[in-house]
């Protein structure tokens, strides 16, 4: 399956300031791809750079086999778009503002945008002007979604949203894969990411440092476990166990952190009479601090 996004190298320099370096990223349809980071990492170049509104200094990209930059006005067609900032008409409504967005795609029908308003809670009736600027953000993922683009290209879409709306944003995330579309998203929102991501891209200083799929990132991490028995136990065989460190024994308890298999540690837990056992694995964020030495 060819992929929906390519970049080969992809560099965007700004003189002495941070912009992108050496970007090698490929997402497959009918996946949702998180790309993380914190502010000035890159990610907002990247996908501009991607969307041709800035040229990159060197390397390539492809959308859907085309050209980004030779090929722009073909992509777009295909795509759904919101920026991290935007602004529209102030004088117009959601309404006229989808319209016009329907009208300069060849969209008849805006049945989908009034669905996803109402999902949104969102009046389309009203002024722009008189939106809060969490009621803009709904709008701008409506255009961005109504016309049901092959992909869907996010930068921190749920600025400004309340929790109940992040949820249900959420859920249409999740829903666009099961279409055969393919969404794109950049995000500093570690718990979001983590719930409807299939891989994520973390960027750093404008080098992609890692790209791996949710379980991968989380499973393969150091991992703090606790087993309980019904008596006391020697700690000394466990602490001798490779990838266990930290070891501290409580009462019937014994805690340590494990980088390792767990299986020579269940095969010598279950030679005492085991009464719990309990695997905490680390959270995105935690994950996340790692690559930026515990300073994002």
């Amino acid at each position: 399956m060819d992929p929906v996004i390519r970049t080969e190298n992809l560099t965007k320099s700004y003189g002495s300031n941070r912009g992108i370096e050496g970007v090698n990223l490929t997402v497959c349809q009918g996946e949702v791809f998180g790309f993380l980071g914190p502010n000035g990492a890159g990610k907002t170049t990247t996908i501009r750079t991607l969307m041709n509104f800035l040229r990159p200094t060197s390397g390539r990209a492809w959308v859907f086999g085309l050209d980004t930059q030779r090929d722009s006005v073909a992509v777009h067609a295909q795509l759904g778009n919101l920026p991290s900032e935007f602004s529209f008409d102030e004088k117009t409504t959601g309404r006229g503002l989808i319209r016009l967005f329907a009208r300069l795609r060849g969209v008849r029908d805006i049945t989908y945008a009034e669905v996803l308003a109402e999902r949104l809670n969102v009046d389309l009736d009203r002024p722009i002007r008189r939106l809060s600027r969490g009621n803009k953000q709904k709008i701008g993922l409506i255009q961005a979604m109504f016309h049901r683009p092959s992909l869907l290209i996010l930068d921190e879409p749920t600025g400004g949203l309340d929790p109940l709306i992040q949820e249900e944003f959420l859920h249409m995330v999740g829903e666009v894969p099961t279409e055969g579309r393919t969404v794109f998203f950049s995000s500093h929102n570690l718990p979001e990411v983590e719930r409807v991501c299939d891989r994520v891209g973390i960027i750093r200083e404008g080098k992609l440092v890692t790209v791996e799929t949710i379980d991968s990132l989380l499973g393969k991490r150091v991992r703090l476990v606790t087993l309980t028995f019904t008596g006391p136990i020697d700690s000394s065989p466990f602490a001798r166990i490779p990838g266990i460190s930290d070891v501290r024994v409580a009462g019937n308890s014994i805690t340590f952190h494990a980088s390792d298999s767990l299986d020579p540690v269940v095969k010598l837990a279950a030679q005492h009479t085991l009464v719990d056992l309990s695997v905490e694995r680390p959270s995105l964020e935690e994950i996340f601090l790692t690559y930026y030495g515990g300073h994002p």
